[in-house]
């Protein structure tokens, strides 16, 4: 019964190390486009925070792990950012695509020194080479917006409604492939 056990083991644990060792493949064009864009690791360092730059070396510098799962089903984007401006911030956020919505649905988890939760926010779309995030928190008209989207870098801007329509940055990183 060990020996069947211990056999039993090897076994499962092979099969978990071939199964996560194996890069997940979109299962739609909608999550190819998505993945081909944004799956890799990345380092990021925020520029603006708050609506204001940051002084050099003060904004949240860190790393994310972007990858498809769930058979290709949903882009898995894992991170962390320190930095003296705008303190510690690690998130956890799942991408797929509504068939139905024909946008794609993004779920935040994060951690910040003034507020942790999960929630869903927004709806993604393409404006070309342009990926954009539509929300609204606590009554503000909000977005996402990756730009400048090159196989090496892109720019990841959070707008806010300055109460007359027109969208501010609020926070810009820069986000660069690590070697």
């Amino acid at each position: 019964m060990r020996a069947l056990r211990k056999a039993f083991n090897q076994m499962l644990t092979s099969c978990l190390l071939v199964a996560t060792a194996t890069p997940a493949i979109a299962q739609s064009p909608e999550m190819a486009r998505l993945a081909k864009a944004l799956a890799g690791d990345w380092s990021s360092v925020e520029v603006v925070q708050f609506g204001k730059p940051v002084p050099e070396g003060a904004g949240r510098r860190g790393a994310t792990h972007v990858r498809v799962a769930g058979g290709g089903t949903v882009l898995v984007d894992e991170g962390h950012t320190v930095g003296a401006v705008g303190g510690d911030l690690q998130w956890f956020t799942s991408i797929w695509w509504d068939t139905e919505a024909h946008r794609y649905r993004m779920l935040t988890c994060y951690k910040a020194p003034d507020a942790h939760g999960c929630e869903l926010r927004g709806t993604l779309r393409w404006a070309g080479d342009t990926l954009v995030n539509e929300y609204v928190e606590a009554s503000t008209r909000m977005r996402d917006v990756w730009t400048d989207i090159t196989p090496t870098s892109y720019t990841l801007t959070e707008q806010h409604d300055n109460g007359h329509g027109i969208m501010q940055p609020y926070v810009v990183s820069h986000i660069s492939k690590m070697p």
